[in-house]
């Protein structure tokens, strides 16, 4: 049996943006297997997490080519050239974020990791951000997900009861961080997945 929902909370990445590195590498490097080399062991979703968690590109760039000089500029690429790491937004669940928000039901939020000095540059692109009452960004908080203390940071932030906020999320350790603070959630594949949620709701 669900909860009524009073509050809806969305991921970002994975869920309404469509993020990855490779849209930026596949036009660096001509070698897949390179590529993927690269990603697995020079700029890794570890080391991208902790620009999420707050350390500045800059830093975070010059520990690299310490490390790997040979790769100096596909490493500043990422910083350089992040906003080709985005493709774009997924028209699919922008339209049920707007649907939900027109029928005026809910508060709606956002939570997610994000370095604090890349977000402003996919915020001012996309309308549907202007949907959030709020966004709270891993970056400038300090914070990432699946950190506990993240998610109480946005309870309080938000001024919401998990026990009525819906959390949508396509990261599975993020989701059981979700429950364990009492929210209800959605593990994100695809956009019907929080239209059956909600369909759910009205049975």
């Amino acid at each position: 049996m669900h909860r009524p929902v009073k509050n809806i909370i969305f991921d970002l990445g994975g869920v309404l943006m469509d993020w990855n590195p490779r849209y930026l590498y596949r036009k660096i490097f001509e070698d897949t297997e390179e590529m993927e080399w690269f990603l697995a062991n020079v700029c890794t979703s570890e080391w991208n997490e902790q620009q999420d968690a707050g350390r500045p590109f800059k830093e975070a760039t010059s520990l690299l080519i310490e490390q790997f000089p040979k790769y100096k500029s596909e490493i500043t690429a990422f910083d350089e050239r992040w906003e080709e790491t985005i493709k774009g937004s997924f028209e699919e669940t922008v339209s049920v974020l707007e649907t939900l928000d027109e029928e005026k039901k809910y508060k709606i939020f956002a939570l997610t990791n994000w370095s604090g000095e890349k977000f402003p540059l996919v915020k001012n692109k996309y309308t549907f951000y202007d949907r959030f009452l709020d966004i709270l960004v891993s970056g400038d908080e300090k914070l990432i997900k699946p950190n506990l203390e993240i998610f109480y940071l946005a309870i309080e932030r938000f001024d919401i009861n998990p026990a009525s906020t819906l959390f949508i999320d396509d990261n599975l350790a993020n989701i059981e961080a979700a429950k364990k603070v009492g929210f209800q959630v959605v593990h994100f594949k695809q956009a019907s997945d929080i239209t059956d949620f909600f369909n759910k709701l009205k049975d």
